[in-house]
């Protein structure tokens, strides 16, 4: 076929119209023809509806936490780190916090001056809790997550994933809603094997074309969330045109979405030493050891990270850079001890499921600590070794009748002889019952003891006050349910408030007003089993009880406000009984 030919062969717009012309004209409006095209015609403008975030603002910016409270409660789960916390903690606050007062203040936001991204980077070695830090940052914020692998993508157009793809994800995890997305955290680990090879003549193409692909991202670019190869989006964009004869665009734009970028960096302080030790002959002497070496990651500069393999166009977009310490043993000691150690709080949710409850001597986490400590992998060598010792006792008790698991110090240096001892010895079973409650008792008071230091004072904002008695039925709901300890608190923050309410309604049902003593709503609170049905319920049988007996004192006696003590929630018949006839003697 000549070229001329082919140059007058018509567009499948033009064949497309043809054809419902003529079905049109046959078979009339019931029967319409609908293009399957890898790609929407962008260029039909009338036809095109674009999706961004709208004006409103988003739940997601209600924004007021401040640095030393994100700080604090970074404290509460993550050991040491003291700097990193703190670094994070301001740059994350202050990026949140500019974005709800450009939203606040319109004129501000427009100003070009001034718009720079707190993009992160976090350098540490393995098992030192980076992942760990931006989860639980992401959990506190409330605002959409999503954590990549930096050595799973590549340049556009070459095999493997496509670095926009991380935006669409959160898009996804955010439920699809693009407002919320656009104010989520990125978090891409391994970014240090994207540096490119330093011994390597010519393009790197793998590696650095990473980088120039993540340039547009970190800082301002729209992004599409329909993309050729994706068949969902596809089917969605064609169905989306059957019903209302456009075709959309659904773009995000990356502006406010934060990203941060860890790695371990290995290699990255001999660059340094070199640079520190040229500049000034002798600084610290020669430094050989794994525990000095890493204090030269805290002399970082952006030099340091060209010099390993990163573009300077890269690296000018993590203006923040914070380091995190190796662990020691006594650090990992710190971890097991804490009430909300992930690792023993897993552990003992792996014996919960077969019915099983277990406690740790504090002398079996040092060692168990220490064993972690010889595998030099930070954090995740306690899961290794806490899974090498109780792994026989997860799969025998299960079969037993043993419900109480104590792990002491013979334990762990003998794990299969003292399996072995609980199996034959009835005597030496009991032992263990004995120890797990004397281990139970002492967690309890430690529980109570945090929960009175860590967080009174954010009971008492909320209205509830931590008077020992409530501490302590909290601390058992904390053992009971193995629960963190700010959830706990914010469980009971919400059955005081459903108190507060049955309060209201036993007023209205008994014509006077009626509250509960702190003693009386302790009362409450201890009772099983504790939950919101559970207290309405009993606040309508109070309500029923005490409506005779309080409006006869209101219409007789002229009682405008009673306050139910304690024994009112324990013997409520007798109580009524005995307050009527006090009233009635006077």
């Amino acid at each position: 076929m000549s070229d001329d030919n082919t140059k007058n062969l018509p567009s499948h717009q033009d064949i497309e119209k043809d054809i419902s012309d003529y079905l049109s004209k046959k078979y009339g409006d019931r029967v319409k023809i609908i293009g399957f095209h890898a790609q929407p015609d962008l260029e039909i403008d009338s036809t095109i509806t674009t999706e961004q975030p709208g004006e409103r603002k988003s739940p997601y910016l209600d924004f007021d936490i401040k640095p030393e409270e994100l700080c604090a409660y970074l404290d509460e789960y993550v050991v040491r780190q003291d700097e990193a916390k703190a670094i994070l903690s301001t740059k994350i606050c202050t990026h949140f916090n500019r974005i709800r007062n450009g939203i606040d203040n319109p004129l501000q936001a427009k100003r070009t001056v001034g718009q720079i991204k707190n993009n992160v980077l976090l350098i540490g070695p393995t098992g030192v809790g980076k992942t760990f830090l931006i989860k639980l940052i992401a959990k506190r914020l409330g605002v959409p997550f999503i954590k990549g692998d930096a050595t799973k993508f590549s340049e556009t157009g070459y095999v493997g994933g496509d670095v926009e793809d991380l935006v669409r994800d959160l898009v996804r995890e955010a439920g699809d809603d693009i407002e919320s997305a656009q104010y989520g955290i990125i978090y891409i680990d391994e970014i240090d094997k994207i540096a490119s090879a330093r011994n390597l003549i010519g393009a790197d193409v793998s590696r650095s074309g990473v980088q120039r692909a993540l340039l547009k991202p970190m800082e301002e670019t729209e992004v599409d969330l329909k993309v050729p190869h994706d068949p969902i989006s596809q089917i969605e964009a064609i169905e989306h045109y059957r019903a209302t004869g456009k075709r959309q665009r659904r773009l995000i734009n990356t502006k406010d979405i934060l990203f941060i970028m860890s790695g371990a960096f290995t290699e990255l302080d001999d660059i340094i030493k070199k640079r520190v030790q040229k500049q000034a002959i002798g600084f610290e002497g020669e430094i050989t050891s794994k525990k000095e070496s890493g204090r030269y990651l805290k002399h970082v500069r952006a030099e340091d990270l060209i010099a390993y393999g990163f573009e300077s166009e890269f690296i000018g977009r993590l203006p923040v850079v914070a380091c995190l310490d190796d662990l020691n043993v006594n650090d990992l000691y710190a971890i097991l001890l804490n009430p909300n150690s992930s690792v023993v709080v897993g552990k003992k949710l792996d014996f919960l499921a077969y019915g099983i409850r277990i406690q740790f001597s504090d002398e079996a986490l040092m060692l168990i600590a220490q064993k972690a400590a010889q595998e030099q992998t930070g954090a995740r060598g306690l899961v290794s070794s806490m899974e090498k010792i109780l792994l026989p006792f997860e799969k025998k008790l299960p079969s037993t009748d043993i419900r109480f698991l104590a792990i002491t110090r013979e334990l762990v240096q003998n794990p299969q002889q003292e399996l072995e001892r609980m199996l034959s010895d009835g005597d030496h079973l009991a032992f263990h019952e004995d120890q797990y409650h004397r281990l139970n008792q002492e967690e309890h008071d430690r529980i109570k003891e945090l929960l009175a230091q860590k967080m009174g004072k954010f009971l008492e904002a909320h209205g509830v006050l931590p008077s020992p008695e409530r501490l302590g039925i909290m601390a058992k709901q904390c053992q009971d349910e193995v629960l963190d300890i700010r959830d706990v608190c914010e469980i009971f923050i919400d059955y005081v408030k459903h108190i507060k309410e049955c309060e209201k309604n036993i007023s209205v049902k008994c014509g006077i007003h009626v509250t509960f003593s702190e003693e009386a709503i302790d009362r409450i609170l201890a009772r099983h089993p504790l939950n919101q049905e559970a207290i309405k319920s009993l606040c309508e049988t109070l309500g029923t009880t005490f409506e005779y007996g309080l409006g006869l004192l209101e219409q007789k006696k002229g009682v405008d406000h009673i306050v139910i003590p304690g024994v009112g929630i324990d013997r409520p018949e007798q109580y009524i009984s005995d307050l009527v006839r006090d009233f009635f003697r006077t």
